[in-house]
């Protein structure tokens, strides 16, 4: 099937159609259809095995497809696949780094490899120590570094040839929340600041919701849902009112005022389901008021990406 674009609209980052991949008789993608956005992050969630890394081999060229019709910036995957890798960057789930060397040699390794100019090649790695908070430790082996620095390093290397297009194959993993925090305020500022799309796959729910634009949630090779996070969220049921009361008589009176609700005796609240809206608070603070029932707080619960997840793949059927 041929992938083309509207005049009005620009063609997309990355379009895939129909891709398929097996491995000894099994398949890892089951026919999958992707379109994403330039200078967005679209990421790529589900479990262990669900097919995401091969789907970054794929569009960076690394593997062939079994079938599907590919363009990635521009370029047919198949026809033109020296485009491609020129348009792209790759980050991998482990890091690429040479121990051996020092930051700065690591970086100059890089811009050789892209055929840099010698002065333009110092110029880029200098830069890039700067922006990713490296300078002082330029001229140290990689072998000193901590987790974190070197997940820095290993982005800054892949920035090296100004890409286009990143492809971030779970880029924190291992990662401590402060280090985590990091590497998502470097990647907000390629995407802000430089117009860069990247393709994201996490296992992370909280990355998907805080860095992405669009997820596509991948179970078994299949794209079984997509859409925003808020999106994603509405598909699922639960978002609930939860109000607690100082006494059990006020609890046994608010009951007896909702239909749908579920008292706990214990906790002294009370939750009621619904859209969580600001009518729906709304008709229910009139409610109580109407009844001179008074309840101590109110807080309002809404489906999150874990809720999604466990829902919507194998593993939260398992």
């Amino acid at each position: 099937m041929p992938l083309t674009s509207t005049e009005s609209a620009p063609p997309p980052a990355i379009a895939a159609v129909g891709l398929t991949k097996a491995y000894g008789g099994r398949t890892v993608l089951d026919g999958i259809d992707l379109t994403v956005p330039e200078g967005t992050v679209f990421a790529l969630l589900g479990p262990n095995g669900a097919g995401k890394t091969t789907v970054v081999e794929i569009l960076s060229t690394l593997v062939p497809a079994d079938a599907g019709a590919v363009r990635v910036a521009g370029h047919d995957l198949v026809r033109e696949a020296d485009g491609v890798r020129a348009a792209i960057g790759v980050t991998g789930q482990f890091s690429a780094v040479d121990n051996l060397l020092t930051a700065e040699e690591n970086l100059l390794l890089m811009a050789d490899l892209h055929h840099l100019r010698r002065r333009e090649g110092r110029g880029r790695a200098a830069g890039l120590l700067r922006r990713f908070d490296l300078a002082e430790v330029a001229g140290k082996p990689v072998a000193t570094f901590s987790g974190g620095m070197r997940r820095k390093l290993d982005l800054a290397m892949t920035l090296v040839g100004d890409p286009r297009i990143i492809f971030l194959d779970e880029p924190t993993t291992g990662l401590d929340p402060r280090s985590r925090r990091t590497m998502w305020e470097l990647i907000e500022g390629l995407v802000q600041e430089q117009g860069v799309t990247v393709l994201l796959t996490t296992q992370y729910l909280e990355e998907a919701d805080r860095l992405a634009g669009r997820i596509a949630l991948l179970d078994g090779g299949r794209i079984v849902a997509e859409g925003t996070a808020e999106e994603l969220k509405r598909r699922i049921p639960g978002g609930h009112l939860r109000l607690r009361f100082a006494a059990p008589a006020d609890l046994r009176a608010a009951a007896a005022l909702f239909d749908y609700a579920s008292p706990d005796a214990e906790a002294l609240t009370l939750s009621i389901p619904g859209d969580n809206s600001v009518v729906t608070v709304k008709a229910v603070l009139d409610i109580l008021d109407s009844a001179s029932v008074r309840a101590q707080s109110l807080t309002v619960h809404t489906p999150d990406l874990d809720d999604v997840f466990l829902t919507l793949t194998a593993e939260g059927a398992r």
